[in-house]
């Protein structure tokens, strides 16, 4: 009796330090969610008060995607030669630098240096957060674990936008100190993108309490500290078979970039390259980016346009849950299926309504929350859990480097293309364009994507290895 008491203790105990350290790592997606979302309260502040050409507002929201491109181009490899946990260090750091600077700058010149600084931290968090969690978690979590991230990276784009309008709304009031004035008063906008240093300092903080990713640490040569951690997140007997699956895979450590380009990785390949960046052109930024603008479009006034995307941002975190708690039950395949389905149906019909005059009423809202509830549960945490577990262990930090620029990409092009498409295509065409480029997906996952729910990453790698030529749907 007592053998099993404390044995369910040391199990819960295992859980909590499972829990915890997921849930610091996931904190470089919630600066990720806030940083990109934190700079729709501050454009025309910052244009007012620097007295900012068409050009120069454009650079001041595009510069931070500048450094995204080159932090995740370089995370990869940094990630790969000295580990998850110190390059997740150097991203907090960016944060926390970025949002301290962006306060204090003292031109416009070095408010570009600081939000290109921003950028690197977003783009080394969106990389190497979901990374450290899908090698930390356990295979029958590990879906569930790397969803924390996409949560928190929800929850940050909501956060945002109510700092925003909480700092906007007390602009008016006075303080003593001149500084402070400034700042929460004169400038709001540098409260705004500064408030960020609080998440970003205990992310900081909280990282020197974090192990090293146990697999990164297998790659090295560090068995024992490899094994001790595997053992307080799973059990010892875990923690064998773990390490006995690792070996078995032979010493790779020293394996090129150049792997991933073999016949037997290329469907690995393909779809770490092609799920993210469908996940972007499928319109979800455009929606989240330019939900006022659209809403406006289908005849919502200004302030129902604005309570419109704070309700999609609470959407947005609602159905992330979904994922959370069904990824590891029902599987990646069925989740995507269904939310794929569901969202490019919400297109068309969203697509519809602008076409034949029907933007009376909720039903643009409605179907617009239907569009981000089924990516919400599908793509945006299911895109993370699969390009963190499909390739193999020797590099995955450069393979998943790849798919994240790929991700940014898209997000880019969504970017830059949405106003011109809504200017030009009208609002009907531009919701049938993005039902159009998310379609693919659904081939995707049904020709390429494997089931991989409660599989080891071992296992992922091996079933690439002995079967690469055949086109299983689930791995055994």
């Amino acid at each position: 009796m007592s053998i099993a008491i404390n044995s369910s203790k040391t199990a819960k105990k295992s859980s909590i330090y499972l829990y915890l350290v997921c849930l610091v790592a996931a904190l470089g997606g919630f600066l990720f969610g806030f940083d990109t979302a934190v700079i729709s309260g501050t454009i025309s502040l910052v244009k007012t008060d620097f007295n900012l050409s068409p050009v120069s507002e454009g650079w001041f929201v595009s510069c931070a995607l500048l450094g995204c491109i080159i932090g995740v181009s370089i995370s990869g490899k940094l990630s790969d030669k000295y580990g998850r946990k110190i390059v997740l260090i150097i991203s907090a750091i960016l944060f926390l630098a970025s949002a301290l600077g962006c306060m204090f700058s003292g031109s416009f010149t070095s408010l570009i240096i600081f939000r290109l600084i921003g950028g690197l931290g977003i783009g080394v968090a969106s990389m190497v957060s979901p990374l450290y969690i899908s090698e930390f978690a356990p295979s029958r979590l590990r879906g569930m674990m790397v969803s924390l991230y996409q949560l928190a990276l929800t929850i940050g784009i909501v956060l945002a936008y109510f700092s925003n309008a909480y700092l906007a709304n007390h602009a008016s009031e006075t303080h003593d100190n001149d500084a402070m004035q400034k700042i929460f008063s004169g400038e709001v906008w540098r409260a705004m993108l500064g408030l960020g240093a609080l998440p970003a300092g205990i992310f900081l903080l909280c990282l020197f309490l974090v192990p090293e990713s146990p697999r990164w640490l297998l790659l090295k040569g560090k068995e024992q500290r490899a094994a001790e951690i595997l053992a307080k997140i799973d059990g010892p007997d875990a923690a064998a078979n773990e390490i006995k699956a690792f070996k078995a895979q032979g010493d790779e450590s020293n394996t090129s970039i150049k792997e991933l380009f073999k016949p037997v990785y290329r469907k690995a390949l393909w779809i770490g390259l092609l799920l993210p960046f469908l996940s972007q052109v499928c319109g979800i930024n455009a929606v989240i980016y330019y939900g006022p603008r659209i809403l406006e479009q289908a005849g919502f006034t200004l302030n129902n346009a604005l309570g419109g995307q704070v309700t999609i941002g609470f959407v947005n975190v609602v159905f992330t849950f979904v994922a959370i708690f069904t990824v590891d039950k029902w599987g990646r395949r069925p989740l995507l299926f269904a939310g794929i389905g569901g969202a490019v149906l919400s297109l068309v019909v969203i697509g519809a309504l602008f076409a034949f005059g029907l933007t009376s009423g909720p039903w643009i809202l409605v179907f617009i929350l239907a569009f981000i509830s089924c990516f919400a549960f599908s793509f945006g945490p299911v895109c993370w859990v699969v390009v963190g577990e499909i390739f193999p262990n020797a590099i995955r930090g450069k393979a998943m480097a790849l798919a994240t620029l790929s991700l940014w990409i898209g997000n880019f092009l969504v970017g830059q293309l949405t106003p011109v498409m809504l200017e030009g295509l009208g609002s009907a065409w531009t919701f049938w364009l993005f039902a159009l480029c998310c379609s693919p997906a659904f081939w995707l996952t049904w020709k390429l994507i494997p089931e991989t729910k409660g599989l080891s990453l071992e296992n992922i790698e091996a079933y690439w290895k002995s079967s690469y030529h055949k086109s299983p749907k689930t791995i055994k």
